[in-house]
Parts: C-alpha cells; structure tokens; sequence
C-alpha cells in the first residue's frame, strides 16, 4: 500500500499518478510481440523493412503495421537511403528496457526459460 505519509503534499502523489499513466503507456506500447521482437533487432543495429519481414518471418504489411505504432510512440527513427527505409532505436528508455528483457528472458543459459516451461 501507499504510505501518503511519505508524501510532502498531494502535488507529489498527483505527479506519481502521472508518471505511473506515462509509464502504463511505455509498457502498453511494448507489450506485443512481434514490435517486441523488432526492437530486439533494432537493438543490435539498423535493419531494413526487408530484414525485419526476414527475420520475423512475418508479411511486409504487419512488419510496416508495428513500425507504425512504433514511430508514432517516438521508439524508432527512420532513415531513407533511396527506395530503403533503414530503422534503429531513437528512445534510450525503449533500448534499455529491450536489454533488460533480453537478460531476464532470452539470454541463453539464463535458466528462466526452463523454469518458465515448468509453470
């Protein structure tokens, strides 16, 4: 429970409560799959539409959907090098945030994935 004693005045918590919808918004705009997958390769670098449909095996129109939602949330930028679009990480908090899941979910030898099968 909140303790509103540790709180100097009511500013504070209305400014917890505006930081928590901030950062409901940041997970909301995380929590699906395949835009997960497309910052995790976005975190080793650049990648091309093209090598995102590639690599998440997915068709040009649902890659394009999630790049969407990614560049209106502010996660990506794009460059254009000709008919190419290049994509990379623009927000620090997403990259960072990809890492950690990365080490608590995908790094191998990790043993979470084992014990996750297990529940």
């Amino acid at each position: 429970m909140l303790d509103r004693a540790k709180f100097d005045d009511d500013a504070e918590l209305d400014e917890m409560a505006e930081n928590a919808k901030l950062a409901t918004d940041f997970l909301k705009a995380l929590a699906h799959e395949a835009r997960l997958m497309i910052l995790c390769y976005l975190a080793s670098g650049e990648k091309s539409v093209k090598e995102l449909e590639d690599l998440l095996s997915l068709r040009q129109p649902t890659v394009s959907q999630q790049l969407a939602r990614l560049r209106i949330e502010g996660f990506i930028d794009a460059r254009r090098d000709g008919k190419m679009i290049y994509y990379s990480i623009a927000d620090e908090r997403a990259k960072i945030m990809v890492e950690q899941i990365y080490e608590m979910f995908c790094k191998p030898n990790n043993g979470i994935c084992a014990d996750l099968g297990r529940h």
